[in-house]
């Protein structure tokens, strides 16, 4: 008998497993989310009038429409995505629209907000829509880097030339209508650090001069430009006096800077650097000192013969919660006044849903964070990396420093909690979020074609070239 031929063909090897879409897991959490949302809105009814709103229906019908249209471009464009991330939004939102409802029915707390909230959440989702339908490839946006950090500079410049609300001129308000256009910024400037980092991040990490031994800073020419850039939209945002921006900001900058190059160092630096930032505020800044004082006695206007101070309310709020809660429709946070369905929301939360719902919600907010990171770690291009876990750090710091300052772990700053906080601007850019981060995890999750990955699409050299490769 002849041996066999070396030759002879082989069999092909088994093709790889195909990674599980879930798009139906994503479709039954929405439905789950939508029937808490309506359970809580029937609740507060309930509780005020002794009757379920007739509107509980329209608003079910509503959030499930806009919840589907978004998994139906999910499912088309993105199939592999995070079944997480969307069914969470939605809970989110829906949460905030049910919270804000409740506080509308408290008169003192002046007109309703409801309705408005709900229309920036059907704007939110559509914009969500057309980010997950337009971008196929993340990748793309560092092509843009400049046009978006210009763009977001110019947003911030932008409220100078209007009159300030409550102390701060954070606001552009035109024809009945008012944007933040800091919210917006905050998302293109993490998109030109993630642009800029990701490009040269081995220069930021392996040259310069070495400082302490264990600390290396780069050279001028790699880390002047983003140095720059990030100074001048901190100091519009201080001469507008939204220092809670600034420090979102900054801590943005800090993270996105420790992720590129892996050194600890840049942590040390960065607390070093924001406890000065803030000790100097606290000094010079009346509107930041009074905020301190809060912070450090929150009853000091009680012992004075003043009445509880907002925070004072907010944790008596929390206090009055206990463990389960007082019942949806059935606290006293609106004696907050007129910060109750933005700054304070979350003291309605923790009164009226408890020890026990203020932990989910804060879940909620953490597992939407490490579903965020999980999708940058499972890429390999390190600009989808950088700026999967700029966008989650930025819905991180949010919630922390919110549920900080009301709480009065931290001095209080002026911020939205993302989604559950009035604001159009803010439920907005969140949507935003999460339309990039979908398509983020896609791309992470997607089986590679047959001849390997595509070829990455560059991102942008040097600054000071001043415009994207081509």
């Amino acid at each position: 008998m002849s041996a066999p031929s070396a030759t002879a063909p082989t069999a092909p090897p088994p093709p790889a497993p195909q990674r599980p879409r879930r798009r139906g897991v994503e479709l039954s959490l929405i439905v789950a989310a939508v029937l808490v949302s309506m359970y809580g809105y029937a609740e507060v009814g309930l509780a005020r009038n002794g009757a379920v709103p007739p509107g509980t229906l329209g608003y079910g019908a509503g959030l499930a429409g806009l919840a589907l249209l978004a998994h139906l471009a999910v499912r088309t464009s993105a199939a592999y995505a995070d079944p997480l991330l969307l069914p969470i939004a939605v809970l989110l939102n829906g949460i905030g629209l049910v919270l804000i409802y409740r506080l509308d029915l408290e008169p003192s707390l002046g007109p309703k907000a409801a309705p408005a909230q709900l229309i920036w959440s059907a704007t939110g989702v559509g914009l969500f829509i057309v980010v997950v339908l337009a971008l196929r490839d993340h990748r793309l946006l560092a092509r843009y880097a400049y046009i978006c950090v210009t763009l977001a500079l110019v947003l911030l410049v932008a409220p100078i030339a209007f009159p300030a609300v409550n102390g701060a001129k954070i606001w552009v308000r035109f024809a009945g209508f008012s944007l933040q256009p800091g919210e917006f910024a905050k998302v293109l400037l993490a998109v030109f650090f993630a642009a800029y980092l990701s490009a040269n991040r081995a220069a930021l990490a392996y040259t310069g001069r070495r400082v302490l031994r264990r600390m290396q800073l780069p050279t001028g020419r790699v880390l002047g430009p983003v140095l720059a850039i990030w100074l001048m939209s901190v100091g519009v945002l201080a001469v507008e006096r939204d220092l809670g921006t600034s420090l979102l900001f900054f801590c943005l900058f800090v993270v996105m800077l420790y992720v590129a190059t892996g050194r600890t160092g840049w942590i040390a630096v960065g607390l070093l650097l924001a406890s000065l930032g803030a000790y100097a505020a606290g000094r010079l800044e009346p509107h930041v000192h009074s905020r301190v004082l809060d912070w450090l006695h929150p009853f000091r206007t009680i012992d004075a013969g003043l009445g509880p101070s907002q925070l004072a309310q907010s944790l008596f709020a929390f206090a009055d919660g206990g463990v389960l809660g007082t019942g949806l429709g059935q606290g006293y946070s609106y004696l907050i006044g007129f910060a109750a369905k933005s700054d304070f929301v979350l003291a309605t939360a923790g009164e009226e849903l408890g020890l026990v719902g203020l932990s989910a919600l804060l879940l909620l907010y953490a597992l939407l964070v490490n579903r965020g990171f999980k999708a940058g770690l499972s890429l390999r291009d390190p600009f989808g990396r950088l700026l999967a876990a700029g966008l989650a750090s930025i819905l991180a710091l949010q919630v922390f420093v919110i549920a900080g300052g009301v709480m009065d772990l931290i001095p209080l700053t002026g911020m939205a909690m993302p989604f559950l906080a009035q604001g159009g601007s803010s439920v907005v850019t969140n949507w935003i979020i999460v339309a990039v981060l979908i398509r983020i995890s896609d791309r992470a999750r997607r089986p590679e074609p047959a001849d390997g990955p595509g070829p990455d699409v560059p991102a942008p050299t040097a600054a000071r070239t001043g415009e994207a490769p081509r």
